[in-house]
């Protein structure tokens, strides 16, 4: 029987990586589907698709990886910000991960928790996630055109 003032040690938090990989590569066959091949370098497409419209802006290419901002304009508004991500393509190993996502601009593999900005601690793997979501607005272009 434990003493009613005893600590509870919490739980170590680690990463399931076979999970986060598998993320990473279901995103990044859903980018392929619809990554124009024939991007310039900060060049705006607006892809859209049956569920909406995403903007995708091509910040770097190299011959393994490019690096892409991906957001979906909600138009203006003071109570929602403009969903936006910035994500590195990997090609050689078939991965997409986001790199910076809203105000968030280097996430960290595990955070402690709790802490000041109140970051989950698998925030890595929840922004991967959102990115999923995100992918899923422009899964099935009907139009793709330069802005």
């Amino acid at each position: 029987m434990g003493s009613v003032n005893s600590k509870q040690v919490p739980k170590k938090y680690n990463p399931n990586v076979s999970e986060f990989l598998a993320l990473c590569g279901r995103n990044y066959i859903r980018i392929l589907k619809w990554l124009p091949e024939e991007l310039s370098l900060n060049q705006n497409v607006a892809l859209k698709g049956e569920h909406g419209v995403l903007m995708v802006k091509l910040l770097e290419n190299t011959k393994y990886t490019q690096l892409v901002e991906i957001y979906r304009d909600v138009g203006k508004s003071q109570f929602v910000t403009t969903p936006s991500v910035v994500v590195r393509v990997y090609h050689d190993a078939k991965l997409a991960e986001v790199l910076t996502s809203q105000q968030i601009y280097k996430l960290q593999p595990v955070y402690d928790y709790p802490n000041l900005r109140m970051f989950h601690r698998d925030e890595k793997y929840q922004v991967n996630a959102f990115l999923e979501e995100l992918l899923k607005v422009g899964r099935s272009p009907v139009l793709a055109s330069q802005v």
